[in-house]
């Protein structure tokens, strides 16, 4: 498409994308509404008043807020005019936005925010070679899935509050843990610190009253879009503490994602079919639209001090076996209610092969296989100093269709 914003052609950000983030700049400290656009952002809150179609015209103050919230809570009509009238604003010669005093920010001069108020944030089970995997590791082969497995899109309630942004860095915990042959636990720092690499999508739409529920046939209406996420994980906790409820603290200390939220629409073109799923699924868990996208993904590890850093994954979206609808369905099917602003992620999303596993506990083979990186040095499990970097996109025809990246630092337990 043709746009008035120059950008170069691998940008992650074209006028074919035009994810929503939220920022703030030195100048002004109030957080704002953008709109990714190359190496820019387009501050709605500066051009709120233009949307003035059938669907925006009265609420144009959605535009104006410190989060995405209100203007997930409108319609996907509303969310499609927003993206037609921005594509036309952004291609036409003289557009309007040409007379707004700097509604165009560069993007090394902002700074990032989590897009919504995260209300509440679950995590899904989604990969079948994940869960294969670690069922393998920690039982056998015959017996890797439960038998609920292929029947339902496992997942656990996480913790809102400890969500952060890309860029922010990650406190190595310090839990409970119980090595093989102590008599008793110790309170110490995780010595097997962990990424998942993992999509996760943002609920919208008019909140949803408890009791009720949304079949995966209907739930276009509350799917806004998508980030990456890391959700690090303390391992050797998890083991520990995991049985019988699941994740705990193993999982709660910090859960990354990136800050621009790429839309279903700008995703369409990346749609490829569901995974067959045997058996069939329920009814409730059944839509007729294939709801599975080609994202490619890679995970990179750069280790303090070092200019290096070594793609140690490289995975897709298109490999997990539940899809995005019938994880909301599952989600709300005993009438558990849902709010704009909701978080819901995939699960750690691994492939077939080796070089494709998400996470160091599948690539280290539960350690027991180094993973080399570049400057001659290995890793089991991250380091401190070690950056996680996560990137994802969609190879369009003469464009690339990115999520920017979401990357967190490790830092040194605290004393206790």
């Amino acid at each position: 498409m043709k746009c008035n914003v120059d950008y170069e052609s691998d940008t992650d950000f074209p006028i074919e994308n035009l994810p929503y983030g939220v920022f703030s700049t030195k100048d002004d400290v109030v957080k704002r509404i953008g709109v990714a656009i190359g190496n820019y952002v387009l501050d709605l809150k500066k051009i709120s008043h233009l949307f003035t179609g059938p669907e925006l015209k009265n609420n144009q103050d959605v535009f104006k807020q410190e989060s995405l919230n209100a203007f997930m809570a409108l319609t996907p009509s509303c969310w499609s005019e927003a993206r037609s009238y921005l594509q036309k604003l952004l291609s036409e010669d003289d557009s309007p936005i040409k007379s707004i005093p700097e509604c165009l920010v560069k993007q090394s001069e902002v700074e990032m925010h989590l897009p919504a108020v995260i209300g509440d944030y679950t995590d899904f089970y989604s990969s079948i070679h994940h869960a294969q995997n670690v069922g393998e590791m920690f039982r056998s082969k015959e017996n890797a899935l439960f038998p609920n497995w292929r029947q339902l899109p496992v997942g656990y309630h996480g913790r809102a509050s400890s969500v952060v942004v890309s860029g922010t860095p990650i406190r190595r915990p310090r839990g409970q843990t119980c090595p093989e042959g102590a008599e008793r636990a110790s309170h110490v720092p995780s010595s097997l610190l962990d990424f998942e690499l993992e999509v996760a999508f943002f609920v919208g739409g008019k909140p949803t009253t408890l009791g009720t529920t949304v079949i995966a046939e209907k739930a276009n209406d509350y799917i806004f879009g998508f980030v990456l996420m890391n959700d690090w994980s303390a391992r050797d906790v998890q083991k520990w503490e995991y049985i019988p409820l699941g994740p705990f603290t193993a999982k709660n200390f910090g859960t990354t994602i990136s800050p621009w939220v790429v839309t279903v629409e700008a995703l369409k073109p990346f749609i490829v079919p569901n995974t067959v799923q045997e058996p069939e699924p329920l009814p409730y868990l059944k839509h007729s639209d294939p709801f599975n996208f080609d994202i490619n993904l890679s995970v990179s590890i750069k280790p303090e001090n070092s200019k290096l850093s070594t793609i140690v994954c490289r995975s897709n979206y298109k490999w997990l076996y539940w899809t995005a609808k019938q994880q909301l369905a599952h989600h709300t099917v005993t009438g558990c209610n849902i709010n704009p602003g909701d978080l819901m992620a995939s699960g750690t999303i691994s492939g077939a092969e080796p070089d494709s596993f998400g996470s160091m506990l599948e690539l280290s083979w539960k350690g027991t296989k180094p993973v080399q990186l570049k400057g001659n040095t290995t890793r089991k499990f991250l380091q401190d100093g070690d950056e996680v970097i996560i990137e994802g996109f969609g190879q369009g025809i003469g464009y690339r269709l990115g999520f920017g990246k979401c990357s967190g630092k490790v830092l040194p337990a605290l004393s206790a």
